[in-house]
């Protein structure tokens, strides 16, 4: 599926559906839109070698430009995508993700028998210490469930632009590998003289034996974080999809003078070029070619516009994230109906027109479409509204949340090593064995690699370490 829109308006314009994308079959859809529309002031488009034949073919003399969100998501992608891909399988054949959730569940409702259970842990994690001696045996049981909860949310981190700006499975595997240690440390901690009262510990520890040990998996994980630290800083000198921002796919850039991106970009480049490391691994090699290939049209001058009231100069947009944005929410109503994560049935089953519904968000065009009547409802009015709302609620109920109370104490100990010492401070035993993990990771104060206080230095061994003006018409494909 290939669609065409005003940058300006957001208004789809015409689509396409094409079993690949060539310029082949490229080229008489993009003249079709010529036909109807004219020329754009520029194109902006992904990376791929059809589309900028076509675009050449077709607008010849029209600025043809690479939309900074995909041109980055295909550098990281080769960055370290290889990584990703035995992380993810790795992980799978351990099936330490399964294992966690099905502990989690018997933990649950456990926790859900046991009156103020929560509420007492609460109070601990708030420095009350422990009040009633009937809840000391239920303490371990409490903490494995918050910490599982938290572990499991790691595969469900980042902003939601997808890999590779979403790193899930590493951020997974980086809290498995904490959970462990914390577990190692609270399993020596002994609140009633019955050692049994800790068994819940040991047995998550079986549980990841296997990633623990898996020195192929943590050598893996080292490496893609060390490309990882790379990649953010390109992103940071590219001023998009930053990892502490939470737009998502809404992130279109910050509004900042292109010239002043592209030298942040270049001393980027430079640094990799000058660091010995970087300079003869073949994978960081790739990426700068790629950025001096697509340099121009990553960084292009303001266009000149003719208008009714004289001439403007504009700067046209970096991204292309609307259809992107469209086509995601597609996908996410897709698995909601179906549970299916693919969206290649969906896409052979949709009719080309079908990106035409996102512009009923367009007030003109609604009017236009309406035709004279009062709501697009009044199409809509004989549907059951009881049926719709039995279904969302089936919906709700079959599907697995994290219980407020959870994400409440989650909240609360920031970072999960804090349990450590709080634990720690109702021991009764004379002796604990030494501690697993320093002090200062089990104080919650040492930054963890999933930690948003974590970052590392751009040049170190072996490591990485104004306002835009607006617009006119800019064609986005």
């Amino acid at each position: 599926m290939v669609s065409a829109l005003d940058g300006i308006t957001e208004i789809v314009l015409d689509n396409i559906k094409m079993p690949s994308e060539n310029s082949d079959q490229l080229i008489p859809f993009l003249k079709r839109i010529k036909r109807c529309y004219g020329d754009p002031v520029a194109v902006l488009s992904d990376m791929g070698k059809g589309m900028v034949a076509a675009v050449k073919e077709v607008f010849k003399a029209i600025p043809h430009l690479v939309c900074h969100f995909h041109f980055l998501r295909d550098l990281g992608k080769d960055l370290f995508g290889a990584e990703n891909e035995i992380i993810r399988k790795r992980l799978s054949k351990h099936g330490v993700g399964a294992l966690l959730s099905r502990r989690a569940r018997r933990l649950k409702k456990l926790i859900d028998n046991t009156p103020n259970l929560v509420d007492r842990f609460v109070g601990i994690v708030g420095g009350e210490g422990i009040a009633e001696s009937s809840a000391v045996e239920y303490i371990p049981t409490i903490a494995t469930h918050t910490l599982i909860v938290w572990t499991l949310e790691g595969k469900h981190q980042g902003q939601g632009c997808g890999f590779p700006f979403d790193q899930r499975y590493l951020v997974f595997y980086q809290r498995v590998q904490r959970l462990d240690a914390i577990l190692r440390q609270l399993n020596d901690i002994q609140l009633t003289a019955a050692r049994k009262d800790n068994r819940i510990y040991r047995k998550i520890l079986h549980d990841l034996v296997g990633v623990r040990d898996d020195s192929v998996l943590r050598k893996v994980a080292s490496r893609m974080q060390e490309k990882v630290e790379v990649f953010d800083n390109l992103r940071a000198a590219m001023r998009i999809t930053l990892p502490e921002n939470k737009r998502g796919l809404n992130d279109n850039g910050q509004l900042v003078n292109i010239k002043t991106i592209e030298k942040e970009v270049q001393k980027f480049t430079n640094r990799l070029c000058k660091d010995k490391y970087f300079s003869k691994d073949p994978n960081y090699q790739k990426m700068i070619r790629q950025l001096r290939e697509y340099w121009k049209k990553l960084f292009s001058d303001p266009i000149m516009v003719r208008t009714e009231s004289g001439y403007r100069v504009i700067q046209p947009q970096r991204t292309n994230n609307i259809l992107e944005r469209f086509f995601r929410d597609i996908a996410r109503r897709n698995r909601k109906r179906s549970g299916a994560n693919s969206m290649e049935r969906t896409i052979k089953a949709m009719l080309a027109d079908t990106p035409l519904v996102k512009n009923l968000e367009n007030k003109e065009y609604l009017s236009i479409l309406l035709d004279g009547k009062n709501s697009l409802q009044q199409l809509f009015a004989e549907i059951d509204v009881q049926e719709v709302r039995d279904q969302i609620n089936k919906l709700r109920n079959e599907s697995e949340t994290t219980s407020a109370e959870t994400k409440r104490i989650i909240k609360m100990l920031e970072q999960p090593e804090s349990l450590i010492p709080l634990l720690q401070q109702q021991d009764r035993t004379p002796f604990s064995e030494a501690p697993l993990v320093s002090s200062q990771a089990a104080a919650g104060n040492a930054p963890m690699p999933d930690s948003p206080d974590y970052a590392p230095s751009f040049v170190q061994p072996r490591s990485c370490s104004h306002n835009q003006p607006e617009s006119n018409r800019v064609l986005v494909s």
